[in-house]
């Protein structure tokens, strides 16, 4: 079982949704858990009865919305240990990081946008913790510039981050928000009409993860995603 982080205050649930879409397309066992301080997964991931904490199941996801650890979602789901393949972490507070051991994670990524909020905010999670933590960065932005990415690494100066030479990058403004503000409100996960770009992104963030698997077998499973096979 492997625990990916996905770290920053910047909105990081349609993005998940949609790497554990490939995810599970490519047979892996999925659980995502929402622990940030908005838990937009309750609001958009559809579940008939929900309550103060909860697992639902949303295409062959696993959704848990309203812990604080893993240790309260093996007590609700009465299991001695969690039964995945994969466990993806959504976290915006270094609570939440601490709680659920993303020091440790197999993986974790470093979500932002470069407005100054999602910078400093997101930044100022990672800024208490005393320990190395190797990051991966994945940058959404109309045009990643030098300069932005500079910005970033200005404020992050004195942190123990251990920033990853590889990066991700996804698109703003090219049509992606649209599609996937639709793909809500019709409670589907669908990639046919998102970007190329933002496709590439999914790809690249999934090559990262399943590090055996290989970048064909990926698109091909977001083509079988785009067929609704």
């Amino acid at each position: 079982m492997e625990t990916i982080g996905f770290i920053g205050t910047y909105d990081k649930t349609d993005l998940m949704l949609n790497t554990a879409k490939i995810l599970t397309t490519l047979k892996k066992k999925v659980l995502l858990i929402d622990s940030t301080v908005n838990q937009k997964a309750k609001y958009i991931v559809p579940n008939i009865n929900p309550t103060t904490s909860y697992v639902t199941e949303f295409e062959e996801i696993d959704v848990a919305v309203g812990f604080n650890d893993t240790e309260q979602i093996k007590r609700y789901l009465g299991v001695q240990e969690l039964q995945y393949d994969i466990i993806m972490v959504d976290a915006d507070t270094v609570q939440r990081i601490q709680e659920f051991n993303l020091i440790n994670a197999n993986k974790n990524f470093f979500v932002t946008a470069f407005d100054v909020y999602s910078l400093k905010k997101g930044l100022e999670i990672l800024a208490t913790i005393n320990q190395p933590m190797d990051l991966i960065k994945v940058l959404f932005s109309k045009e990643v510039l030098a300069e932005e990415e500079e910005y970033l690494n200005f404020l992050s100066q004195g942190m123990k981050m251990i920033w990853s030479e590889y990066k991700v990058y996804f698109p703003i403004e090219n049509g992606d928000l649209t599609v996937l503000m639709e793909n809500q409100r019709v409670e589907k996960i669908k990639f046919k009409k998102l970007s190329t770009q933002y496709k590439e992104g999914l790809i690249s963030i999934v090559n990262v993860i399943l590090e055996d698997v290989g970048e064909n077998a990926i698109r091909k499973a977001i083509k079988t995603i785009e067929k609704g096979v």
